[in-house]
């Protein structure tokens, strides 16, 4: 006899609270094997095939393409056992974080939205009301009733997500004190959104106010107006315009930066620098054969030739153990502009590769960045960050921190222009580089000597030759 089980949608790493669902890879009434992927999602942080534990028959699936869904709720169901799944009742539990086959404590189940059924006539007075069998949607989904979700309660469950827009509202209520069980949400299947948990923080503000009523007024005194209160901020306020969801990469991308700006005491320095030798240099290595070599994977090489003597810059700071963390290796981030926003995938152990080395594997990471096909590893784990805006045709920027790192190099665009070369003016090819580092973890000596023996090496790349 069949067993229906339930696949929930797991962790799927690095502190990752939710996905959306971008596309199913199975229908119900589909058979499925163990570990066969059933669902592409977008995490904050990148695209993700999602496989399924169990072998079986897909008797039901949850949420339609462009749900957003909380990490621990259904995904589908499965019925294992089966002639038509071979018998196969055991699942892998070992293809991603929070994987397993056994019994996981009872989480929330996200009604999803659907078609009502057509309203039965009501009963005569004389006859007994039967209670109507609950209808189901096409994949045995419970349909939702009309209207908005507001008023309507939802089963509280002390263990189990809280359905919450993005990160940025479960924040807010945290450092505010509120319990998001509490609250019951205006968005689709009762989904918290920002102006709700805005709305109870208000009335939270305002409840003492009314429980103690005000005194009587002084015989014979004249009443005298209250000043008008200002209108509250609120983002349900706020009308017309466009509204761009802040979620997946983007959302991401706002949350990190923000953390960045609140916690490091950033500074920036930046320096002009001759690039006209290192152009030459790279010209004659390509003209010798073998694979091209890339500009970026030349830059790359000089900054972990410059990490090596400024270590402090190679670093992060625990502030809770009020350290400063050097690290000994360089997984070197750099900033790559996708159709999904700027992501930043990392080198690992980029201080180990030659600049072939270099080059293939940012051609892999971009290729892979573009296509959306880089996993939560590929995107984590940086020490440093090179940010080649050049690419955009400017020449500066004061760009900010990737945290948790220490400092990043930004590399402008290289152009010809006047220069002062061995006395005389000439044109030459020149770039700035911009250092933007944590001044906890260094001052400006440490700083500019980095930046100034990265500018030395874009200049002479022959003292390179030194630490080879």
């Amino acid at each position: 006899m069949a067993q229906v089980l339930e696949f929930k949608l797991p962790d799927l790493g690095e502190g990752l609270t939710e996905a959306e669902i971008v596309r199913w890879l199975v229908q119900v009434g589909d058979v499925v094997a163990v570990d066969q992927p059933v669902v592409e999602v977008e995490t904050a942080k990148a695209m993700v095939e999602v496989p399924c534990p169990y072998g079986g028959v897909v008797t039901a699936r949850f949420g339609e393409e462009g749900t957003e869904l909380p990490v621990g709720a259904p995904l589908i169901t499965v019925a294992v056992g089966a002639p038509a799944s071979g018998g196969d009742t055991e699942g892998s539990g070992n293809v991603l974080v929070g994987y397993g086959t056994s019994e996981a404590p009872a989480r929330r189940r996200r009604v999803r939205p659907a078609q009502p059924a057509p309203a039965a006539p009501a009963p005569a007075a004389s006859e007994p009301a039967a209670a109507p069998a609950a209808p189901t949607g096409p994949e045995g989904l419970l349909p939702a009733p009309d209207g908005p979700a507001r008023g309507r309660e939802l089963p509280a469950h002390p263990e189990g997500p809280v359905p919450v827009i993005s990160p940025l509202v479960r924040r807010l209520a945290r450092e505010n004190g509120l319990d998001l069980r509490e609250l019951t949400g205006s968005g689709p299947d009762g989904l918290i959104l920002r102006a709700d948990v805005e709305n109870a923080l208000r009335a939270a503000a305002a409840r003492p106010a009314r429980q103690h009523p005000r005194p009587a007024a002084a015989p014979h005194a004249e009443p005298t107006p209250a000043p008008a209160a200002p209108p509250a901020a609120s983002s349900s306020a706020l009308t017309g315009g466009h509204r761009v969801p802040l979620k997946g990469v983007r959302g991401a991308v706002a949350d990190k930066l923000s953390r960045s700006r609140r916690e490091i005491p950033d500074a920036t320095c930046w320096v002009d620098a001759d690039a006209t030798e290192l152009m030459r240099a790279r010209t004659a290595m390509n003209a010798a054969g073998g694979p091209k070599i890339s500009l970026l994977a030349l830059l790359a090489r000089i900054c972990t030739a410059a990490l090596a003597r400024f270590p402090e810059l190679n670093s992060t700071v625990d502030l809770e153990a009020r350290e400063i963390v050097r690290f000994d290796h360089v997984h070197l981030g750099f900033a790559a502009q996708t159709e999904r926003g700027l992501v930043v995938p990392v080198v690992r152990d980029a201080h180990a590769r030659d600049a072939e080395g270099l080059t293939a594997e940012f051609a892999r990471l971009t290729e892979a960045a573009r296509d959306g096909r880089l996993t939560p590893g590929e995107l984590t784990g940086g020490t440093f960050t090179l940010n080649n805006y050049g690419v955009f045709g400017v020449d500066g920027s004061t760009p900010i921190i990737n945290h948790p790192e220490a400092a990043m190099l930004g590399v402008g665009r290289i152009v010809p222009k006047p220069w002062v070369h061995e006395g005389e003016l000439a044109v030459r090819q020149v770039v700035q580089l911009s250092l933007t580092f944590d001044h906890r973890v260094c001052d400006g000596g440490t700083a500019g000597g980095f930046l100034r023996y990265v500018a030395d090496c874009v200049e002479q790349p022959a003292v390179l030759l030194r630490t080879l």
